[in-house]
């Protein structure tokens, strides 16, 4: 299985964006993805994909199953979006999980058992069976430190990393070498990095000097697609079903993107040793009947 979380310590460098095209183009290629955004705030993963209908307190929600106290069945959270992409939406009280995780520590430790706050996520996919029904898990966590972003590390042990080629980016690549180096001795857990993504390049010889200076493999580079990726927020879904069905003509730069997602997606699921049963030509559009 691949698994992988979303992560950059900037803000607005294209996480989300990120992490939905890439469940795309693995669903494009045949295989199965389940997404786990754990964002509780507007403007996340289920937003784009137009599944953040109910947030009411009254429906199942994740952060309840992380806690042992489930109102329903794990598969009755999860729902599908487009191509075929599982995801579990966010909910409101995924902004509690942290009080609720160590309140449930609390009470374990009262009775002398234990609770570990930073494998729930783990544990409760675990419960699931998603690594037997599902070919790759990506979680979008938020970019603050915290028990979302542990327990999304810890479940999926990778990291896509986007990066903004400036040097608020790379200084937030550097914090974040930190970061994994204390999450591998808190969580006593091995964390790879599987690419780095740059995203928003121009081509100027500072961006040049920095994108050089990446620990990390670059497979692609994304010049600025603001346009699409808007489009695509305005519209709910990912950047292939926006040029599909709501650009009026095709544009070679952004069928060029859609292929470097599509390659981004194939490199991926080689470093896991997971092939694709049918990966498109990249880029390639299909037509709705």
């Amino acid at each position: 299985m691949l698994s992988y979380s979303t992560y950059s310590e900037a803000g607005g460098v294209g996480k989300t964006t990120t992490a939905a095209n890439l469940a795309v183009a693995h669903a494009r290629a045949g295989l199965k993805p389940l997404i786990v955004p754990l964002d509780p705030q507007e403007g996340n993963l289920s937003r784009l994909f137009g599944v953040d209908e109910d947030r009411s307190k009254d429906v199942d929600h994740l952060a309840r199953h992380m806690i042992n106290r489930p109102k329903g069945d794990f598969e009755d959270l999860i729902v599908t979006a487009e191509h075929g992409v599982d995801i579990i939406p966010e909910h409101n009280q995924l902004a509690d999980l942290g009080d609720w995780l160590r309140r449930e520590q609390d009470q374990a430790a009262a009775v002398g058992d234990a609770f570990n706050i930073h494998a729930a996520l783990l544990s409760t996919l675990a419960d699931a069976g998603v690594r037997d029904e599902y070919d790759v898990l990506i979680c979008d966590p938020p970019a603050t430190e915290g028990p979302h972003l542990h327990n999304a590390i810890n479940a999926t042990r990778s990291l896509v990393i986007p990066i903004e080629p400036s040097a608020k980016g790379q200084a937030a690549v550097e914090g974040l070498e930190q970061l994994v180096a204390g999450l591998e001795d808190t969580l006593e857990i091995d964390v790879g990095v599987l690419a780095a993504v740059p995203i928003g390049v121009k081509g100027t010889n500072d961006q040049k000097r920095i994108l050089s200076e990446i620990p990390y493999s670059t497979p692609e580079t994304f010049g600025d697609r603001t346009s699409l990726m808007e489009g695509s927020w305005a519209q709910q879904c990912s950047a292939f079903t926006y040029v599909r069905d709501h650009r009026n003509r095709r544009r070679d730069y952004e069928l060029e993107t859609l292929a470097q997602y599509d390659r981004l997606a194939r490199y991926l699921e080689a470093q896991a040793g997971v092939e694709a049963p049918n990966p498109p030509e990249p880029g390639a559009i299909e037509e709705v009947a």
